[in-house]
């Protein structure tokens, strides 16, 4: 039996549903994902499996599935359960101060500890988190201008919320947790390599930055990422340079640079490529639309 659930990590750093056991499938059985998984009840009693603990979550309650935990769900007494969930990929949350460690490196720190991952209704309905994740479901179904922006900012308002319960319950930002921020496994690698990704690295960069050779690297990074780690550079380096075409004037030699193409030519065969057009097409095109 395969436990592992597939999931498109590079077009879909997050995911925002409502899910119930009359129109979907249920129970869910043994799982895992590279997501980070929060789950909201909203109506009956859910048994919650979370590696060797079991919860039984009520109407109010919420859950956290860490990346790569084995889970499932069912009913009690096979009744009717509703509930949201909110499925993100939290080593692509990059929201950080100088003064704090990456939020991948917290909540891996915060797992390490084994802090309670069931929250009682009184601190969920403190930090509204009924009321962020149904917006967070509202801007994904209606997919207006802006929408993920709008959806990120409020998993950070939530992610946070939910750290300072556990500050509340002794968790402290130590050293350990900062040294997590220059620990890359292939899990987290997609932080790396956006935060490289101007430098022109190169696949055998990367798999040093694991600790795992080539050969080895590029078969893992196949089986979780679904695509050659070649083609997920080249994807993150077109993905910048049309950003940087939308909505700046930047000629094409530094957008190259920028988004680390070898040359202007590079950037414009690649966008030939993919996108069937020239890089200057392309921001004419986003120009009229506008």
């Amino acid at each position: 039996m395969n436990f592992f659930e597939a999931s498109d990590l590079i077009n879909t750093p997050f995911e925002c549903i409502d899910y119930d056991s009359k129109n979907n499938v249920f129970p869910v059985l043994k799982h895992y994902h590279y997501y980070l998984e929060l789950i909201y009840m909203k109506e009956g009693i859910c048994v919650m499996q979370n590696a060797n603990d079991t919860y039984e979550v009520h109407p109010g309650e919420m859950m956290l599935f860490h990346p790569n935990v084995m889970h499932a769900m069912y009913s009690k007494n096979n009744e009717y359960v509703k509930y949201s969930v909110i499925k993100l990929d939290i080593n692509r949350m990059f929201l950080s101060s100088t003064y704090s460690p990456k939020l991948r490196s917290i909540y891996k720190s915060i797992e390490k500890k084994n802090y309670s991952v069931k929250f009682p209704k009184e601190y969920v309905d403190r930090i509204k988190a009924n009321e962020i994740i149904d917006k967070c479901i509202d801007e994904c179904r209606q997919r207006k201008y802006g929408y993920d922006q709008v959806v990120l900012s409020m998993l950070y308002l939530l992610l946070i919320n939910i750290l300072r319960y556990y500050q509340d319950k002794g968790f402290v930002i130590n050293a350990e947790t900062f040294a997590e921020d220059s620990r890359y496994d292939i899990f987290c690698i997609s932080d790396f390599i956006d935060n490289h990704i101007n430098e022109n690295i190169k696949v055998n960069d990367i798999a040093k930055v694991c600790g795992m050779s080539y050969s080895y690297f590029a078969k893992k990074f196949q089986s979780v990422y679904g695509k050659s780690c070649k083609e997920y550079l080249e994807e993150m380096q077109l993905y910048k340079a049309e950003e940087l075409l939308m909505f700046t004037d930047f000629d094409l030699t530094y957008i190259a640079n920028e988004c680390g193409f070898s040359d202007c030519s590079h950037l414009i065969n690649s966008f030939k490529k993919h996108k069937k057009m020239t890089p200057k097409q392309f921001r004419k095109m986003q120009n009229d639309l506008n």
